[in-house]
């Protein structure tokens, strides 16, 4: 057996050799690379062998590791020689036993005993392409099939278990990468996030979350609402004259797109078919489509908030990211540009927060400022009430004058005027930032939306009293279609004018700015003001769907050219924020206001509606009831005379019915929400903690230094002969021979601190 000393002579002799004699040297070695490989994984137990009052300095772990290492070792020495004595390793310039190689095996056989979870971000935090990666995934997998089937003998369940869970981590990374592959506008939005930093790019993401939104609520009433109603619908016979695309009402009120020409029959073709009732089936769809939307503003809520909010990497703004990391897939040239254009704008973000931050102002300046954004709240608040209490007006006496004036297109003028408010106020808003004077620019969004989404909701509340206290007793042959007609009207309309404001408004504002004042300049986007139109009519939505199930098919389609021409006009008339602030936070917040008080809203009038108002006695599938809830309790009462489905019943009864069951699971929410937040408090805790432990470790290696450099100097005067004896025999050392001496000169360095100073 030979001595460690000869090994590391033996490795050092045949990684000098050239690179034409070392094929004619390895058939002459007396020692097998066999013998090399394992004395060269053996050399980390030689190493630890320098002084044995020293082990203590090891933690437990390191060990358990070394233990694995070296017990996964022998298999693979075994295969690794094989793979050296080969026949396709015979004519090659470079050996198969060069230090590439063995570094090769020495991650192979380091990766074999981790968990699953661990050693996939191993190999994913390796700085290599993905072929090499999953090259290198595959390996290690073979390798460690080899060694379960020599060293484990896994029982059948074990098999199962691990099978499934195999079979599971593939399918969800496929479906991942499938879900990626056919996300909308990937390439656009690195294009806007590159130019114009992630405050902006927030506004293009919640535009397609809502198209998301939109897209499924459409695909559920379609397949439970409008196609059975297709089966038995009739011809219609009224004249379509192109007024109908503007008014919504005339031919389209004789379709599937307003509650009213929905029948209130069971459905059913032939004697022997299914039944299909389209009293339920319009309720539970809409009930369906209404439950869901709840369920993914909570879940989407509570995934922005914990991955911006809870995430201890927010805290340190991802500087190593933008630092040290590197996609190292990125091959094209257009998208490295892309990617560096990327990093280099969010790199601003970061420190421009950083210098936001560090901003303090005096007694005089904060008291100054809070009269200006105090006088600001008073004025666009009574401006607010101003235009609510117009709408108000002109919504009572919109029927009077309707009656009046028979021109189809009086019908107009409510959604004009409402539509005039929504585009000239918010604009109006967004000159009080001439005197106010935010210093972090995240501050005045959150203002501007406050602001905003209080004028706008208070527009719809007062719309929503008008179409169920007034249009809905006023005696209308079917009231639920010309609420429907109503809300298709302001919804066209704000297209309109949000188009509008796109191709004309914002671009006169360009021009003024580039040719006739020229200390304009281009403006900036409104992030605010955009968002809230978005906010607005996704509420108008959610209402209008019980009276016009085909509302979500026309928002997807707003939403769909609204992106392309929002896209337009930011390239063309604005220019990037003047002071770069990082958006990270800035959708949950959006998805907040959508939740509340917007979807809140929409639940509570729905509620009013289906429970307190009488549907209308000649059209729509609910006639002649005299509510819209009282659909379920005549079903409820025919399941409950059928004993096998008593449970129905029950759950109905004990759960949906009940009053305690919402007040329980309200109780629960916020349980939740108090958890998440104390959770935030006590990262922010942990981070304040592990920065002030990083300061004080800086200040430990500072005296460590000192140290050092002080014994090194009181050796060098005490004995100047023997330093230069020693510096002479270690000139010209192996590498390996470096390494043992370094770790050695550190280990005693450590234990003369240590009796120097017991408390270090």
């Amino acid at each position: 057996m030979l001595s460690d000393d000869q090994v590391n002579e033996i490795i050092v002799d045949v990684e000098n050799v050239p690179s034409g004699v070392q094929g004619h040297l390895s058939s002459n070695l007396s020692v097998p690379a066999k013998s090399l490989v394992n004395l060269s994984f053996g050399m980390a137990s030689s190493t630890s062998d320098i002084d044995v009052t020293d082990a203590q300095v090891f933690s437990h772990r390191n060990e358990k590791k070394a233990k694995q290492l070296l017990q996964f070792s022998a298999p693979l020495n075994e295969s690794f020689s094989q793979t050296c004595y080969s026949p396709d390793c015979v004519d090659m310039d470079t050996p198969c036993t060069s230090h590439e190689n063995i570094q090769e095996q020495k991650l192979i056989a380091s990766l074999i005993p981790m968990a699953s979870r661990e050693r996939i971000k191993a190999i994913r935090n390796q700085p290599r392409t993905m072929e090499e990666k999953r090259n290198l995934r595959k390996l290690v997998d073979k390798e460690k099939s080899k060694q379960s089937r020599h060293i484990f003998e896994l029982s059948c369940c074990t098999h199962c278990v691990n099978s499934i869970s195999l079979a599971y981590r593939r399918s969800k990374n496929i479906l991942s990468e499938l879900l990626s592959s056919i996300s909308l506008w990937q390439k656009t939005f690195k294009v806007i996030g590159g130019k114009f930093g992630t405050s902006v790019l927030s506004y293009f993401n919640f535009l397609r979350w809502l198209l998301k939104f939109n897209i499924f609520s459409f695909i559920v009433t379609f397949s439970f609402i409008i196609i059975p109603q297709f089966t038995v619908a009739g011809r219609n016979t009224l004249q379509f004259t192109g007024l109908e695309f503007f008014t919504g009402a005339g031919y389209f009120s004789d379709t599937v797109m307003y509650y009213g020409f929905y029948t209130n029959s069971t459905i059913q073709h032939g004697s022997g078919g299914a039944s299909y009732d389209m009293q339920l089936a319009y309720i539970f769809t809409i009930a369906a489509c209404l439950i869901i939307c709840f369920f993914s503003l909570l879940f989407s809520m509570a995934r922005y908030f914990r991955n911006n909010f809870i995430n201890p990497h927010i805290y340190s703004r991802g500087i190593t990211k933008l630092v040290f990391c590197w996609d190292f897939t990125i091959t094209h040239e257009r998208a490295v540009k892309l990617k560096q254009k990327n990093l280099s704008t969010e790199l601003r973000e970061n420190l421009s927060e950083i210098r936001q931050e560090n901003v303090r102002l005096t007694l005089n300046q904060q008291l100054t400022r809070l009269s200006i954004h105090l006088a600001a709240w008073v004025v666009s608040t009574g401006v607010a009430t101003t235009c609510c209490v117009a709408v108000y007006y002109l919504a009572v006496n919109n029927s009077e004058f309707l009656q009046s004036h028979r021109n189809p297109g009086s019908v107009l003028l409510l959604p004009f005027v409402v539509s005039c408010i929504n585009l000239a106020v918010p604009r109006f808003y967004s000159m009080f930032s001439l005197v106010e004077h935010y210093e972090i620019p995240r501050q005045e969004v959150y203002v501007l939306l406050i602001r905003n989404i209080v004028l706008k909701i208070s527009i719809i509340g007062i719309l929503c009293y008008y179409w169920l206290s007034i249009v809905a007793l006023a005696g209308e042959e079917c009231w639920e279609t010309l609420i429907g007609q109503d809300i298709y009207r302001l919804l066209l309309m704000d297209f309109v004018f949000s188009l509008a404001d796109s191709f004309l408004g914002e671009f006169l504002r360009r021009i003024i700015g580039m040719q006739f004042i020229t200390s304009l300049g281009l403006q900036e986007f409104d992030i605010a003001r955009n968002v809230l139109e978005l906010i607005y009519a996704q509420t108008l939505v959610w209402i209008g769907t019980f009276f016009c199930p085909l509302l979500p098919f026309i928002q997807m389609i707003t939403l769909f050219i609204m992106f392309y021409v929002k896209n337009i006009s930011l390239m063309m008339n604005f220019q990037p924020p003047s002071k770069a602030w990082r958006a990270s936070q800035m959708m949950t917040f959006f998805i907040f206001l959508l939740f509340f008080p917007s979807f809140t809203g929409v639940l509570c009038t729905l509620a009013t509606t289906i429970w307190r108002l009488k549907p209308s006695a000649d059209c729509g599938p609910f006639r002649g009831l005299p509510f819209f809830i009282h659909s379920i309790y005549s079903w409820i009462d025919t399941l409950s005379k059928r004993p096998g489905y008593l449970w129905v019943v029950w759950i109905y009864r004990n759960l949906i019915g009940s009053v305690h069951f919402f007040f329980i699971l309200t109780l629960i929410v916020l349980i939740i929400t108090y958890l998440y937040w104390q959770i935030t408090e006590g990262r922010k805790i942990m981070i304040r903690l592990l920065h002030e432990q990083i300061i004080n470790e800086g200040k430990d290696k500072m005296f460590l230094i000192e140290k050092l450099t002080k014994l090194q100097d009181t050796e060098k005067r005490a004995n100047p002969s023997s330093f230069t004896l020693e510096r002479s025999d270690v000139e010209e050392p192996d590498p390996l021979h470096v390494r043992e001496y370094e770790g050695a000169r550190e280990l005693r360095f450590r234990r003369s601190v240590q009796e120097n100073n017991p408390n270090a």
